[in-house]
């Protein structure tokens, strides 16, 4: 099995990496800048040859475009969209960066569909492909509280566009939304309700229960339905 996933030097990316390794998959593990990612390559060290590491700023469309060159023909199983940023501190309606805005909307809006069609003929190859896009609670409509403005409206955004290419890649791949929790990352903070490891074994569960019947659907991590 062949995974590709995005962000994969840290948090619930790196996590991701380590347990689909550790269990034997061929991971394919994406980030801005290879070269100071210690950790990610230490596991690629310790993986014998289950992880590759390739340089791929999600934001940048050549850069895309150039992982994609690098990578080739081979299958890819599993997409997994979990690149992310926080969208900046000043996200009320008083005070707030739209330069900020509009880089959390090229990272987590346009970046993942960007990322979609350059593995597009990968994703062909490969057996029962799944697209899986990691979003948040906070880009559901259903969340209650305001502010937040730019995470929440990229993560909004995200959520709509994989709505519209499930119903596209229907006959292609089983495209997915996962709510991973509240992580305890650099971006959740310490006091998040749980583990990057728990988060990702739930996902990692849900992942590999999927059939064509879900595309389009919006999970928690734990393999709930999340409410729109």
């Amino acid at each position: 099995m062949n995974v590709l996933i995005t962000g994969a030097n840290r948090g619930i990316g790196f996590e991701l990496a380590r347990q689909y390794a550790r269990d034997g998959a061929s991971v394919l593990a994406c980030c801005r800048s290879p070269q100071a990612a210690d950790g990610l390559k230490a596991l690629a060290g310790e993986a014998k040859g289950r992880v590759s590491i390739h340089a791929m700023d999600v934001a940048d469309e050549n850069s895309i475009r150039a992982a994609a060159g690098k990578i080739g023909e081979q299958a890819i199983d599993i997409l997994i969209n979990n690149a992310g940023i926080s969208g900046g501190k000043n996200q009320s309606l008083d005070n707030i960066d739209t330069a900020d805005w509009l880089q959390a909307f090229q990272v987590m809006s346009i970046g993942p569909f960007r990322v979609v069609q350059a593995f597009r003929e990968n994703l062909r190859r490969g057996e029962n492909p799944k697209i899986v896009t990691l979003t948040s609670q906070i880009g559901a409509s259903t969340w209650g509280s305001g502010g937040i403005y730019v995470y929440a409206s990229a993560k909004a955004a995200v959520n709509r566009t994989m709505q519209s290419l499930a119903r596209d890649l229907k006959d292609e791949a089983t495209v997915v939304l996962v709510h991973p929790g509240w992580v305890r990352t650099d971006m959740g903070g310490a006091n998040a309700d749980i583990s990057p490891e728990e988060s990702a074994a739930g996902i990692r569960k849900l992942v590999a229960g999927l059939t064509p019947a879900d595309t389009g659907k919006f999970y928690k991590w734990n393999g709930d339905i999340h409410p729109w």
